[in-house]
């Protein structure tokens, strides 16, 4: 019996996008271990941190990497956004008065003022973290827009984080949820889990219903 190709198993179900279509797409998509531009592995391991830059301005990164303000001034975030703030067992305790003492930067002749959003989110497949999408998505999108770069985080960046900017891929840059996939999957492993990943799903068949995807 002949196995399908990853394309086979996605262009068969490609009018009805599924979670264990995009399962599948995970499962398939490999993420070469080699440093990126502009963040050295050497760096991470001197700041203890987990953080890759994924999309031109966009990092996702672990709790460590949010809460460590000498290396966000030195990698030049203006924008946090905590996907999984709160105090309970899995979240990240910070907010705004946290960063109250992060400088501003000037990029093109302008200042940016540093600039913080947080989801009080829990790591469950019954989390509806479709109700943050849009949320997310301009937030990382103005970070962007004003020459900012952002980091998206949660407690080890692999699932709530990566979701939020898979969503922002979709709805701002017009991917298709596979092809998001594989665009942040290319910088850094995640691990969306099965309930994000049906929701993503459910958002990209939105997104084809309203004829916002080039194709």
């Amino acid at each position: 019996m002949l196995c399908k190709s990853p394309s086979r198993l996605e262009s068969s179900s490609s009018e009805q996008t599924t979670g264990r279509q995009l399962q599948r797409v995970l499962h398939y998509s490999m993420t070469p271990c080699r440093s990126l531009q502009g963040l050295r592995r050497s760096d991470c391991v001197l700041h203890d941190v987990d953080c890759d830059e994924v999309y031109p301005g966009i990092y996702i990164g672990d709790a460590a990497a949010a809460k460590n303000k000498t290396y966000l001034r030195m990698m030049g975030i203006t924008h946090v956004l905590n996907a999984a703030e709160g105090c309970r067992y899995g979240q990240v305790d910070t907010g705004h008065s946290y960063y109250r003492d992060m400088p501003s930067i000037r990029r093109n002749n302008k200042d940016t003022y540093f600039r913080y959003m947080g989801f009080p989110m829990v790591d469950a497949p019954t989390t509806d973290i479709s109700r943050y999408f849009h949320v997310a998505a301009k937030f990382i999108d103005d970070a962007i827009s004003c020459g900012g770069k952002i980091l998206v985080h949660c407690l080890v960046g692999m699932s709530r984080s990566a979701t939020c900017v898979l969503a922002y891929l979709m709805i701002c840059r017009k991917m298709s949820a596979v092809d998001a996939i594989r665009k942040v999957r290319l910088r850094r492993d995640i691990r969306p889990n099965d309930g994000f990943l049906q929701q993503l799903a459910d958002l990209d068949m939105e997104l084809k219903r309203k004829n916002l995807y080039p194709y």
